[in-house]
């Protein structure tokens, strides 16, 4: 993983405390938001393996194709033709003609195979017919069979691709019938040597166009299979990478839920707390100036307090994943009474039973739990409203609940609160459950918490 910085970001040791998980998916989160575009993943050939296309396996080098073709064109018009252009030189007779015509015909038409395989038969099969009724003997550039069977086996879809069988099947058998008078003119028709040369003429032809046909649609359909696999493994790493990503949204939209509820409870209840006792401390200076001293420390205590938890939640943010943050010990059950002390006389506590060693995770919910119900005391429950924080320690639960004797149901927020909302996602975490709702004079929170494996 990589930091916003660029430096290697090693994951948090387990025995750290519960701020490192959050550091760590806001790490990735501020790394994704913070990194400009041009500084993208882009590896090379990343397109190719991410969109491929259902392909035949065509040379992905056009040049080096095309030169493979023309030293093959090159080579069989040695072969094939400037034996007959000598041949015209010397005796120029029509059958000498045609069969440089046709040689060179179907030895031209091997330069378009590639891009146009079809049409290169037309021209091979042009030439052909033109060597079966002008030339009454084999002719070399026969060699250009092979190689057009198998360019159109290689090359051609579907049913277009065996045209070429029908049309080497028809030449099979009319090519050593139009040779059959040079190939057997040296042999006695009475013993039937002259039918054996023309079926094994016949065998040969047939194999000519046979044999690279099947070798040329075995590697198409080689070739084909391979890129349908590479076809369902780019889709595969496509899903896989969608889910990953989803999983990052999820991760990002947590820890901004978990900082926003940490925020609030904060802000809110230390704020609220400063408030009142700021308030009360006005009226109480007239009175009896000796206590202001007291109202004075206790607002100082709640801001210091605030500011510890502040710098908590902002060490989070702001501290090197490589370095080893020291995390402050978030509030737990130990702090539940002096949170309660710090809140004003109309906040009383009573506790039942013996705090029992918990996770952190459990201590800090059902900390924030009384700090947001006694938060809602002094923001909506009126100037001169009390309440009561009964929290029990049972041998399988925690049980916690803020009693007000305020106005309840009558009042009305603005609607942009979300500390009921927290508090609920805080206690389901942990599997508890939640009563939150006015009473006919005041309201109640109720929360129960299963106790978890001790730490």
């Amino acid at each position: 993983m990589m930091s916003g910085s660029g430096r290697a970001v090693s994951a948090p040791a387990p025995q750290q405390r519960s701020g490192s998980g959050v550091r760590a998916r806001l790490t990735r989160f501020t790394a994704g938001r913070g990194a400009p575009a041009q500084e993208q993943l882009s590896i090379p050939g990343m397109e190719e393996v991410l969109n491929p296309e259902i392909d035949d396996g065509r040379p992905q080098d056009s040049e080096r194709a095309l030169w493979f073709d023309i030293t093959i064109v090159i080579f069989l018009t040695v072969l094939t033709v400037v034996p007959y252009l000598t041949a015209v030189t010397i005796y120029p007779s029509p059958e000498y003609i045609a069969a440089l015509v046709s040689s060179a015909v179907m030895v031209g038409s091997l330069t378009v195979r590639r891009e146009n395989p079809l049409v290169m038969m037309a021209i091979l099969v042009a030439g052909a017919f033109t060597q079966f009724v002008f030339v009454p003997f084999p002719v070399l550039s026969i060699l250009t069979i092979p190689v057009a069977s198998y360019t159109v086996a290689r090359w051609v879809t579907g049913h277009e691709s065996r045209l070429v069988l029908w049309f080497g099947a028809a030449g099979a058998i009319l090519g050593p019938t139009r040779w059959k008078g040079a190939l057997t003119a040296d042999y006695d028709a009475s013993t039937g040597a002259p039918w054996v040369l023309w079926f094994l003429a016949v065998t040969v032809c047939a194999g000519l166009v046979l044999t690279p046909y099947a070798i040329g649609r075995r590697i198409r359909e080689a070739a084909l299979i391979e890129s349908q696999q590479r076809f369902a493994k780019a889709q595969r790493y496509r899903a896989i990478l969608a889910e990953r990503e989803q999983s990052s949204r999820v991760a990002e939209e947590r820890t901004r839920n978990e900082i926003a509820r940490e925020l609030h409870d904060i802000v809110a209840h230390s704020l609220s707390v400063m408030i009142v006792q700021a308030e009360g401390g006005k009226a109480l200076a007239v009175k009896k100036p000796e206590k202001g001293i007291e109202v004075l420390d206790t607002i100082a205590d709640t801001g210091r307090d605030a500011l510890v938890e502040m710098r908590r939640i902002v060490g989070v943010l702001r501290q090197d994943p490589e370095e080893g943050a020291q995390y402050s010990p978030s509030p737990g059950l130990a702090e539940i009474p002096g949170l309660v002390d710090h809140s004003g006389e109309r906040i009383t506590l009573s506790v039942a039973g013996r705090p029992p060693e918990v996770s952190q995770a459990l201590g800090l919910t059902a900390y924030r739990v009384v700090q947001e119900a006694v938060t809602n005391v002094l923001k909506h429950a009126g100037p001169t409203a009390r309440a009561s924080v009964d929290v029990r320690y049972g041998a399988a639960t925690i049980a916690i609940e803020v009693v007000d004797d305020g106005h309840g149901a009558a009042v009305q927020g603005d609607g942009r609160g979300h500390g009921l909302q927290g508090m609920r996602e805080r206690v389901t975490s942990m599997g508890g459950t939640l009563e939150a709702g006015p009473l006919d004079e005041g309201f109640r929170v109720r929360a129960v918490l299963p106790l978890g494996p001790t730490r």
